[in-house]
């Protein structure tokens, strides 16, 4: 991808990555990603904001061979599909300082080696002129680490956001085209990544909601001329407020846990609840995510496997555990052979999940009226639940 101008000195560079399909050997990457750098020339300076991930430093490196100088590297962040070809640009560049937040100076000098006299520390609300143009830095701690900022640039009113507000999304477009699209990107995106620290990330929105902005520029994605668009969007992932939803992950062995979860799903339907069913034996674990972004409840259903919940349900509890989303309600639903500790072992996983657990589901073998009729008291108590919390019509 060659460089592209997005204002008069401002440019996009970076690497369309379209064919990356797992992020962090970890996170599913359904539409591929890309690495934002941008570059701005002041009439007495420039500076590159942000590198690419160093399996494709070789496409921002071609496009800075038309580049004469570079005085600042703005590091926003220290990992590295943001910040890992900065040696690169370095060498290219010896007279170039790298600009990052005091903490950010330790990580790139402990992930990438970077000489400590390389740096330039700015405190928060700090301004660097490059002449006609002036870069403010706006510390955003646990937007998604410790050392995060981003970078708003005054006279033309855009913010370089980082991974604030990104998308994991390959696409030959520079801004947003197709809002729906991006709109399960960024949703997915914040879901993976963001969600543990929704609470410190209301906080940061609050710190650049006073500044007009027409363009925000992530590292991730593409660029967002409608803000408005993805800020709302955020405040409403960011909320403590959930939806009339039901997430139910689950997973069967035998046909046993699955018919509970079937007849479960009708029940909530037939009450007026919203439910998303994942069979963690296919399911994208990405997708289990973004519900559980505006989730009230989840119910996990599992086998039994030697006493204790199947591995998978184990993975997905702790991964929802580890998200950290705004859920009120919990509960199990499940069978077992001759024996089981499913329900005192997935307590145990989730407690970071600040939620009311609700009278669980188990049955010995194949489900029987009287485990049905449970089902039904589940379904009924999730309902008055939710109405209890204006999150259902009553």
């Amino acid at each position: 991808m060659k460089i592209r101008k997005m204002r008069e000195d401002i440019y996009w560079l970076g690497a369309v990555d379209w064919d990356r399909r797992l992020f962090d050997s970890l996170i599913p990457l359904p539409d591929g990603t890309s690495y934002n750098a941008y570059l701005i020339q002041g009439s007495e300076k420039t500076a590159l904001l942000d590198t690419v991930d160093p399996p494709m430093a070789d496409v921002l490196m071609f496009q800075l061979e038309s580049v004469p100088r570079i005085d600042y590297i703005i590091a926003h962040h220290a990992e590295q599909d943001h910040s890992g070809t900065i040696p690169q640009v370095l060498g290219k560049y010896r007279n170039a300082r790298v600009v990052t937040t005091p903490k950010g100076k330790g990580m790139l000098m402990d992930l990438l080696h970077i000489p400590e006299g390389k740096f330039i520390t700015v405190e928060d609300g700090e301004t660097l002129s490059l002449g006609n143009k002036t870069l403010e830095f706006i510390h955003t701690p646990w937007v998604h680490w410790p050392e995060t900022m981003v970078t708003y640039l005054p006279e033309e009113r855009i913010l370089f956001s980082c991974d604030f507000f990104g998308s994991h999304l390959a696409t030959s477009d520079l801004s947003v085209t197709d809002e729906a699209r991006v709109y399960e990107a960024a949703k997915r995106y914040y879901a993976e990544i963001m969600m543990p620290f929704r609470k410190v990330i209301r906080k940061n929105l609050e710190k650049i909601g006073d500044r007009a902005i027409d363009l925000i520029a992530p590292s991730h994605g593409p660029i967002y001329d409608r803000p408005a668009f993805i800020v709302d969007a955020y405040r409403d992932w960011t909320s403590e407020e959930p939806k009339n939803v039901v997430v139910l992950p689950y997973i069967s062995m035998h046909g046993s846990t699955a018919k509970m979860v079937e007849y479960l799903v009708s029940a909530l339907a037939e009450s007026g609840v919203t439910v998303h069913q994942f069979n963690l034996a296919v399911t994208d674990i990405g997708k289990l995510a973004i519900t559980l972004v505006d989730a009230a409840t989840i119910v996990i259903g599992t086998p039994t496997v030697h006493v204790g919940p199947h591995p998978n349900v184990v993975y997905a509890a702790y991964l929802a555990n580890a998200l950290r989303p705004k859920l009120k309600f919990a509960s199990i639903i499940g069978s077992y052979g001759w024996s089981s500790k499913a329900i005192e072992q997935i307590a145990g996983l989730i407690p970071n999940l600040q939620v009311e657990i609700l009278d669980p589901v188990l049955c010995q073998g194949y489900p029987r009226e009287a485990d049905f009729k449970a089902l039904d008291n589940l379904a009924a108590t999730i309902a008055d639940k939710h109405r209890q919390h204006n999150l259902l019509t009553p």
